[in-house]
């Protein structure tokens, strides 16, 4: 059972409406998870008209018997038991196709281009903040509230996007992608609360998934491996090849690319150097990069990851309205679980740009996100971009 944590009930049930909550439709994002899970209750609780939507990405046959990720069967069965037990109507889309080629195909495709991809931003870019989004116009609701950790502050020039209150839960990085106009539209109320107190309130609802373990993998690569994935979706596209290092030596052969990530440094394959190199009080060895052409893995010390400006393009901002001529300094996160760094964003044409960064990163990946902080206001999001490549300007 859960402690007991003091419950702030009025900063949770205001979805900042003008009329009554009963005049208010809201369509709910139900994953069958605690965080959706409350997220009804609360607006229920709250005199909202509430309905509930689960999105069923992928076979029934498959996901039945894959516990503990987002959207699989049992989640399926739990959403629409929460569904009748706070007495809101429940309802089941099939979003497979679309979740196919939105998400999946393109988690595919980027890691055969040598990229660490992030599905579950696209899954939100796409399948839930468009066409779900969509869905719920068409329900005549006034706005979709989703169980992210986030908050949605309406300021002087519209609406912002700001980090979740609990650094742990933040989610901010991965609705960088997320539009005003989306953000005018959607609604987080868990984002003032913590992960205790969510599960706080979903003791107090008595909802059979208060003590349900989050989703730790993505929801179509079970037990994390990635791989395995890819060569189901692209069947003979895994070509071995050979593991260089960047002195040029080959040092080893290797399964195909998709097994590599840069600046991966365990499972590398080429043990006997490395235990060699240990002996001689060499530096360990990193992936440096991924060549889908070649079918190459270059690896060298962590010195040679070293990058101090970084390239992205798609960029969404959402930050105050500034001339593309202008430089912007931000805080910028490149990887989910990082601490943002200090950086100048120069914003280009074609929604393309480039960070230089005040220290050097190492381990920067293609296909992952660069989004954009405040350097003033450090919560506030201000965008974000894909990364899709690396330099190294400055070379002391």
């Amino acid at each position: 059972m859960y402690t007991y944590v003091p419950l702030i009930m009025n900063s949770l049930i205001d979805l900042g409406f003008e009329g009554p909550p009963s005049k208010t439709r809201v369509v709910v994002a139900m994953s069958g998870g605690v965080d959706s899970s409350v997220t009804a209750a609360l607006a229920a609780e709250a005199g909202y008209d509430v309905i509930g939507i689960t999105l069923q990405l992928y076979d029934h046959g498959e996901t039945l018997r894959k516990k503990g990720a987002c959207c699989a069967g049992v989640d399926i069965h739990d959403a629409r038991n929460v569904a009748d037990q706070i007495g809101i109507p429940h309802y089941v889309l099939d979003y497979e196709s679309l979740f196919r080629n939105a998400v999946i195909d393109d988690f595919a495709d980027s890691y055969l281009r040598g990229e660490t991809p992030i599905p579950c931003v696209r899954c939100n870019q796409t399948v839930k903040f468009q066409d779900l989004l969509k869905t719920a116009k068409d329900l005549g609701a006034d706005a979709l509230c989703t169980g992210h950790y986030v908050k949605r502050v309406v300021g002087n020039q519209g609406t912002e996007l700001h980090c979740g209150e609990d650094p742990i839960k933040d989610q901010s990085y991965f609705l960088f992608a997320t539009t005003r106009e989306q953000l005018d539209y959607l609604r987080f109320p868990l984002g003032h609360l913590s992960k205790e107190e969510t599960r706080a309130h979903a003791s107090r609802f008595k909802l059979n998934v208060a003590e349900k373990p989050d989703s730790q993998d993505i929801c179509f690569v079970p037990g994390g491996r990635y791989s395995d994935v890819v060569k189901r979706l692209r069947p003979g596209a895994i070509d071995p090849g050979k593991i260089i290092h960047i002195d040029g030596s080959i040092l080893g052969d290797h399964d195909g690319i998709i097994n590599f990530t840069i600046g991966q440094r365990k499972g590398l394959g080429i043990g006997g150097r490395v235990a060699a190199e240990a002996v001689g009080g060499s530096p360990p060895l990193y992936v440096l990069e991924l060549d889908p052409v070649q079918k190459t893995v270059i690896v060298g010390p962590k010195s040679a990851l070293a990058r101090d400006t970084v390239i992205v393009n798609q960029i969404n901002w959402i930050g105050p309205d500034i001339p593309l001529t202008e430089s912007v300094n931000v805080l910028v996160k490149l990887r989910s679980t990082q601490e943002p760094v200090h950086g100048t964003l120069f914003r280009g044409d074609k929604d393309e740009g480039r960070i230089v960064l005040q220290q050097k990163q190492f381990g920067i990946s293609s296909g992952q996100a660069a989004v954009f902080y405040s350097a003033e206001d450090k919560s506030r999001v201000l965008g974000g971009g894909w990364i899709v490549g690396t330099e190294l300007i400055h070379k002391m």
